[in-house]
Parts: structure tokens; C-alpha cells; sequence
């Protein structure tokens, strides 16, 4: 979402870098590339106007004009800047002394709060919690039955007396889903009120009904992050009308600007406290204002990373497979074991989502969306196309096993050949890291192929290899070179010879060095 906004700032920060000192004019053209930048993201005007203002008052301050790379400490600046106005700190659920906690969604209708609904329910079912849904929306047609459905997918309990599309009271089903959340003791309500297309005064007062009547811990305002500045002027009505206590992003994998999760917080005062990035019910995220900072300023996001591969990796598997890469307990790297590491990346999301929370990878963005994530799904049908001894010892694979496999899978032997080198390259790249040896094919790393690096770092220079002797392109006169050539072997031979037999002939000892299974390269020293 933020892609656009990204490639900016980074084009921005590149104009400052190698420079020792910040003139005022650098100061000025970069607060003017970050102003355009923030107004090309759909940011709010008051929002853009604060932020660069108080950059470039930092900016000309001691911080910058005393440090050793004035270019490291502006990004250092917007980066913390950027993480004030997205709200500073992470603002975490408030939760009920007694009692369960009623968490209540309001928002328009299209902003996603029922698939909403059913994402915060698992994410709390992970936290250990036992959460209920409460179809209150009986405005818009199958409501309800979209909760339902969605609620049985993540494993939770669903609320719904009513059959909705225009039919019940939406009050009263929040007066009885408090009763029955006590009597079958679930400790988090989750009630999804109905949208409409515009701010009205309908929406407004049933909004309110229902809160009244729930008095709800958190009241979350459920936004589309695609629609621009239109969000800004929503949840101002929303504040005004209903009030809320955070707010909630909807459709960030979209292709909007995002100039709507800049502005949210600093027009609203309101903290936006949950981030959703897609289709799947686990795409949902508490949102870190640090590090949405760092995905901007494409610095990524490493500890949203770590946390999911900790939810997500089995650690018996992976200290198995880290013992096999150093050479532990004797057994070797499989590919068996390369395919369960593969199933684990699987389950953390798309390679592109995994790739791009990397740092510096906004470079590369392109590369990330054009890539096919079938891909995946076409190194598991070869691997699975092989035999367990196969898979086992690899090197065993020939040409006729590879085209059995190209055959078993749908796939060229070409593609065959190319996962099976690639296996042995990363493999062997792999234990060279596990071993503390470097990455093979770095400079001035341990164990770079071909390196070839003298004394002082100086590469040698290749010695020319020696032509060969021109042979005859006539086949006869070709032949009676060859004879020549053998008969002046032999005699060159004969005259080497140390005990000087006549006519050529071999001694004892040299039918006995002869005779010798010797490397090729020590048979001189043996003439």
C-alpha cells in the first residue's frame, strides 16, 4: 500500500547520501520532497503541514549539524516523525475485570467488518481466550450467514437468533447475546452492527441503541484504508456521532496510497490498534506504529517476522534440520528435509508478503509481485515424484531416474535438473553458514571458489594455456604424422632412460613402475 510513498522517500534520501554537511538548502529541497511525497499519498494537509515542519525544525538543529552522516540522521528523524503520527506506542486491547469484554465494530457498510469480526475472534482464540460473535448487522442482505459461515471456519461460537435481510431487531439481539455469553461463560464479545453506504442519521442512532444497551469495553472503528481521504471525513462523523476508542485498517494489501492510516490518527486523536492484509482469516495484525514506520522507509520488518515463524515453525523440526546442516549425529541434509522447510515458509504466508518485510527490499518490489507463488507448488510435485531413496541421496539421480520424475510430476526435465543443482548449491551454501565458514562466492569471505587472491589482496594473473601441435586435415598425411610422432616418443624415451638399455627396452624396475596403479599426475616422476 505504501509503495508509492516508499519509493519517494527513498529517491529523497538518495540525493542527501555522501554528503558531510547539510546546507539550508538541502534542508528545503528535502522538506519539499517529502511534502509532495506525503500529498501524493492522499495524507491529509494538516497532517503533511505538522510533519514536515517539525522535520525541518529538527533538522536545522544540533542533532543533525553535529552528527557524523547528516544524511543517516534526517532518515532517523522522519522514521521517528512518522511513528508519531501513526500513533507512537502500540495500543493493546483493554479487557474486562469481570464479566466478558464486549468489543463493539461499527464502520460503513463495504469496509469489511464482518470478515473483520471473525479474524479478531480467531486472533483471540489464539491469545486463549474463548471469544462469541454476535450477527447484529440484519441490514445487509446474508450478514449473518457470511458470519456464520465465517465464525464455523475459525472455530468460534456464533450468536445469531435472527435471521436478518431486513428482518429483527438489532438491539434486542445485543441485549440477549450479553445474557447468553454469561450463561455459556465466553469471556470476549464481539458484536458486528450494521454499515450503510453513507454517514446517516439511522446508522448514527442504532449505532448508539446498541452501544447503550452492551456498554462495550472498546469500540472499534472498522475504516477501508482504499478509500483516501473520505476515511478522514467518516470517522470524524463516527467520533462525533458515536464515538469510538481505535481504529481498525481494513484492505492494506490493497493498491491505495495509504495517505488514510497517516492521517486517521492525527485528525481523530484515536490510535489505530489492528492492521487486516487480506482475504485469509490469519491475515491480521495488531499494528506496531514503529514497524509500519520501517516498512515505509523500507527498512522492514524483522520482528513481525520473527514472531510469526515463532508461531509458525515446529522447533523439533527446525533444530533437527539445523544439526543435519552442521554436520551433526552424522546424517545429512535431505531432500525430505528441504521440502518440510519449505511447507514450514508455506505456512507463514506468500513468499512476496515474507520477502518484503526484509530490509532494502523495496528495491526489488517489482520482482516480488511479478512472482509465482505456484512455483512452490512445483518443486513439492518433483520432490514428491521421487522415491524415498532418491529424495534420501540425491547424487543417485541420473538421466533416466530425472525424465521418470519430469514424467511423474508434469514438469520438463530441465525443470528437474535445475531443482536438483539448486538443491546441492544451497545445501552446500547452508553448511558452510551452519559451520561459521562464510557464504561461499563473497569477497573476503572463507571459502569463496576461485578466489585466487594473492598477497595484498592482488588477484594472480591466469597463465595462458599452451597450443596444442596443428594435426593435418588429410587423413593419410595425418596417419604418418601419428607413426612419426610414437616412433620419436620411443626414442626420446629410450634415450631418458637412466640404466641405458639398448634399443628401447624397458627394464625390470620400469615393467614394474609400469605396472603401478599411480595417479596420473605422479607418473613423471616415475620415467
Amino acid at each position: 500500500m505504501f509503495a508509492t510513498l516508499s519509493d519517494r522517500l527513498a529517491d529523497t534520501f538518495k540525493n542527501l547520501r555522501g554528503k558531510g554537511r547539510l546546507s539550508e538548502a538541502d534542508i528545503d529541497a528535502t522538506a519539499r520532497e517529502i511534502r509532495i511525497a506525503l500529498l501524493e499519498a492522499d495524507v491529509a494537509l494538516p497532517v503533511v503541514r505538522e510533519f514536515v515542519a517539525a522535520v525541518k525544525d529538527r533538522a536545522r538543529g544540533e542533532e543533525v549539524s553535529g552528527a557524523l552522516n547528516p544524511a543517516q540522521q534526517i532518515v532517523k528523524i522522519v522514521n521517528e516523525e512518522l511513528v508519531g503520527i501513526l500513533g507512537g506506542e502500540t495500543r493493546r486491547l483493554r479487557f474486562a475485570k469481570t464479566g466478558p469484554t464486549v468489543i463493539m465494530l461499527a464502520g460503513l457498510q463495504g469496509a469489511g467488518k464482518t470478515t473483520l469480526a471473525a479474524k479478531l475472534a480467531l486472533w483471540l482464540k489464539e491469545q486463549g481466550r474463548s471469544p462469541m460473535l454476535v450477527a447484529a448487522d440484519l441490514q445487509r442482505p446474508n450478514a449473518v450467514n457470511q458470519l456464520q459461515v465465517n465464525g464455523q471456519r475459525a472455530g468460534v461460537t456464533v450468536f445469531a437468533p435472527e435471521p436478518g435481510n431486513g428482518v429483527g431487531d438489532p438491539v434486542g439481539v445485543a441485549r440477549d447475546a450479553m445474557a447468553e455469553a454469561r450463561r455459556t461463560l465466553h469471556d470476549v464479545v464481539i458484536v458486528d452492527t450494521a454499515g450503510r453506504l453513507g454517514v446517516d442519521a439511522e446508522l448514527m442512532q442504532q449505532a448508539a441503541d446498541i452501544r447503550d444497551v452492551v456498554q462495550p469495553d472498546e469500540v472499534l472503528f472498522v475504516v477501508d484504508a482504499m478509500i483516501g481521504q473520505d476515511a478522514v471525513t467518516t470517522a470524524q462523523a463516527f467520533l462525533e456521532g458515536v464515538g469510538f476508542d481505535g481504529v481498525v485498517l481494513t484492505k492494506l494489501d490493497g493498491d491505495a496510497r495509504g495517505g488514510a492510516a497517516l492521517s486517521i490518527r492525527s485528525v481523530t486523536g484515536r490510535p489505530v490498534m489492528f492492521a487486516s492484509s487480506g482475504e485469509k482469516l490469519t491475515d491480521f495484525d495488531v499494528f506496531h506504529p514503529d514497524r509500519m514506520a520501517s516498512r515505509i522507509l523500507d527498512m522492514g520488518d524483522m520482528l513481525t517476522l520473527i514472531e510469526q515463524a515463532e508461531k509458525t515453525f515446529d522447533s523439533d523440526q527446525a533444530l533437527k534440520a539445523a544439526q543435519k546442516l552442521s554436520g551433526q549425529g552424522g546424517a545429512e541434509f535431505t531432500l525430505d528435509d528441504f521440502l518440510e522447510q519449505m511447507q514450514q515458509v508455506r505456512k507463514l504466508g506468500s513468499m512476496s508478503k515474507i520477502m518484503g518485510m526484509l530490509p532494502g527490499m523495496g528495491q526489488f518490489r517489482e520482482q516480488l509481485e511479478n512472482f509465482d507463488e505456484r512455483e512452490i507448488d512445483r518443486i513439492q510435485a518433483i520432490i514428491q515424484s521421487m522415491t524415498p531413496a532418491e529424495r534420501a541421496n540425491p547424487k543417485m539421480i541420473d538421466g533416466s531416474r530425472r525424465a521418470r520424475i519430469a514424467k511423474g510430476s508434469g514438469r520438463a526435465v530441465m525443470d528437474v535438473n535445475q531443482l536438483v543443482d539448486r538443491f546441492f548449491e544451497a545445501r552446500k551454501m547452508m553448511q558452510q553458514m551452519a559451520r561459521g565458514g562464510g557464504m561461499p562466492g563473497m569477497p573476503g569471505m572463507p571459502g569463496m571458489p576461485g578466489a585466487g587472491a594473492g598477497a595484498g589482496g592482488k588477484r594472480q594473473k591466469k597463465q595462458p594455456q599452451k597450443k596444442g601441435k596443428r594435426v593435418s586435415g588429410n587423413p593419410a598425411k595425418a596417419a604418418q604424422e601419428k607413426v612419426a610422432a610414437d616412433r620419436a616418443a620411443k626414442e626420446k624415451a629410450a634415450s631418458a632412460n637412466p640404466f641405458g638399455t639398448p634399443g628401447g627396452q624397458e627394464t625390470d624396475y620400469e615393467q614394474a613402475a609400469a605396472a603401478l596403479d599411480r595417479p596420473q599426475d605422479f607418473a613423471k616422476f616415475l620415467k
